[in-house]
């Protein structure tokens, strides 16, 4: 599977620093990653829905480490970038 596209829309907030779509082969786009501040750095959190007794479960995730990191490496390589330029909003990267 290919990264196609990467749409972020950058956030100015102590721990919410974007929002993240990501399209594979020009066919499938999963909404609603978000790039996350943590204690150890950067970190790409999946989409995810609130259950009832309060934790969070992932709606599409990787099956395996490798993909996981493939595409937390290449969301955060383009949100550096965005980020150093200093631009704010919506910002479309295709054909990665």
């Amino acid at each position: 599977m290919r990264i196609t596209e990467i749409n972020i829309n950058l956030r100015d907030e102590e721990k919410l620093k974007a929002f993240v779509n990501i399209t594979f082969d020009d066919v499938f786009v999963i909404r609603g990653l978000k790039v996350i501040q943590g204690g150890q750095g950067l970190f790409v959190c999946m989409p995810s829905r609130k259950l009832p007794d309060g934790t969070y479960k992932d709606i599409a995730h990787p099956i395996n480490n490798e993909f996981r990191n493939q595409i937390e490496e290449k969301i955060l390589s383009v949100y550096a970038e965005l980020r150093d330029d200093n631009k704010m909003g919506m910002h479309r990267i295709q054909d990665l």
